[in-house]
């Protein structure tokens, strides 16, 4: 027992140094394992090596370098030119192509955060034309990223799908879960989007009335108003915006687009492992052009699948030695497995709120396992709940999607949106693990 609770509080470690230097809490871990588990628990070096997942890596590089291509061609760019098309002057329609379109991306395998940082920007800019808050905005792409993160082909469903497997789920547990979690994101953004607009234009009346007619030295007049007329909007969201470009729909591209396209069918019907599909079709594009390929392999997110293969790494390293055991029945002590279900709901949510989602996950699957393998529960239920209470959360600054937020945001509002990401986030944390819990274990949606 006390050498688990030392492997836990280098876990820990790890994700606390990560999360507040600039040192790789991946590293760190694969550092570490070696450390704890050679040194402290005597297991043999090519042991802990073995524990290196590589499978998961193929995954990681495939995918993303695939959707760096997509980038790279200028496909994103086409897939917005046709969004902005689409909504015409409808204002209601943009957020919910912005939320499709980051949920697209997410399903067909890209990183949730690649999906945030390609769609965000384009979100707010047009969000912006249309007088639409740049806060909700961001909340809606957000929630469409996570609304797509758990398909089969995304890193965020291929930790989740084996959660259901270790659990011994079968059938169409897979095509459930991603239903349910799309759902519930959906919903969510709905909400996201109404709450912030009516917030700002409760902001705007207010500041309106504040300000009497003709008053040039109060420190809202000259601002340029908001959809709701008053001068707190232009304080905290709007910004100038270029039209957007026509983007031409060249062969590249539509040879790009029809590459996302195969990759789903390749995985889902025809069972090829994603890291071999994803690195396949990404060789035809690079084989197409070649040119795409020094300057996507150079901008490929390795930080990030050093961060993920690393703690993988030190989980399997947890469960050879016994740790992960140790804390199973730490929670099998609560003496009710839906209890269980909640206790850990809420501590994914806290934790990845200040962690990687992913690493978060990876290190809770075999715990959930045996919760989820209960015969008085739904497996998917508890799944589906586990993974929208880790993913949900992602909305906080100090979480990679939220930074990604804060960066695609105008300079002048980086104050406000870190505060509101982060009262978003803690409210996300309060609510959602017991809705979701309450939904999908005691009720049992989905």
């Amino acid at each position: 027992m006390t050498l688990s609770v030392l492997a836990f509080l280098v876990l820990v470690a790890a994700f606390a140094i990560g999360s507040l230097t600039s040192i790789s809490a991946g590293l760190l871990a694969l550092v570490a394992a070696f450390g704890v588990g050679s040194l402290a628990a005597g297991l043999p070096l090519s042991d802990v090596i073995g524990e290196f997942p590589a499978g998961l890596f193929l995954i990681l590089v495939g995918a993303t370098l695939l959707f760096g291509i997509v980038r790279e061609t200028g496909t994103i760019d086409l897939m917005a030119y046709w969004a902005e098309r689409l909504a015409g002057g409808r204002r209601l329609l943009v957020p919910v192509l912005m939320f499709a379109l980051a949920a697209l991306l997410a399903a067909a395998g890209a990183f949730t955060p690649a999906a945030i940082a390609i769609v965000a920007p384009v979100a707010l800019a047009l969000g912006s034309r249309f007088g639409i808050s740049s806060l909700a905005m961001g909340l809606v792409v957000i929630q469409g990223a996570n609304a797509g993160a758990f398909s089969p082909v995304n890193p965020f469903g291929v930790i989740a799908n084996d959660m259901l497997d270790q659990a011994g789920a079968g059938g169409d547990a897979t095509l459930r879960l991603f239903l349910s979690v799309f759902a519930f994101n959906a919903v969510l953004a709905v909400v996201a989007y109404a709450v912030v607009q009516s917030a700002v234009g409760w902001l705007d009346r207010r500041s309106s009335a504040a300000t009497p007619a003709g008053d040039t030295d109060s420190p809202t007049a000259g601002r340029e108003p908001g959809p709701g007329g008053g001068a707190a909007t232009a304080v905290a969201e709007r910004t100038a915006v270029s039209g957007i470009t026509r983007v031409r729909a060249t062969p590249m591209r539509i040879l790009a687009l029809v590459g996302m396209g195969s990759l789903l069918v390749l995985t889902t019907v025809l069972g090829i492992d994603v890291g071999v599909a994803t690195l396949v079709i990404a060789l035809v594009l690079i084989i197409v052009r070649p040119s795409v390929q020094k300057p996507v392999i150079d901008a490929m997110p390795w930080s990030a699948i050093l961060l993920v293969t690393g703690i993988v790494t030190y989980v399997g390293m947890l469960e050879t030695i016994g740790a992960l055991d140790d804390l199973q029945e730490g929670i099998a002590g609560l003496g009710n497995a839906s209890l269980a279900a909640l206790a850990v709901s809420y501590v994914v949510g806290l934790a990845s709120a200040f962690a990687s989602t992913t690493g978060t996950l990876t290190v809770i699957g075999p715990v959930v396992a045996p919760i989820a393998a209960d015969p008085t529960l739904s497996v998917v239920g508890v799944v589906t709940a586990v993974g929208i209470s880790s993913s949900v959360v992602d909305t906080s600054p100090m979480s990679t999607s939220g930074a990604l937020l804060m960066a695609s945001a105008p300079p002048r509002l980086e104050r406000m949106f870190f505060r509101a990401l982060l009262l978003w986030a803690i409210a996300m944390i309060a609510i959602v693990p017991v809705v979701a819990w309450l939904l999908f274990v005691q009720l049992g949606i989905g």
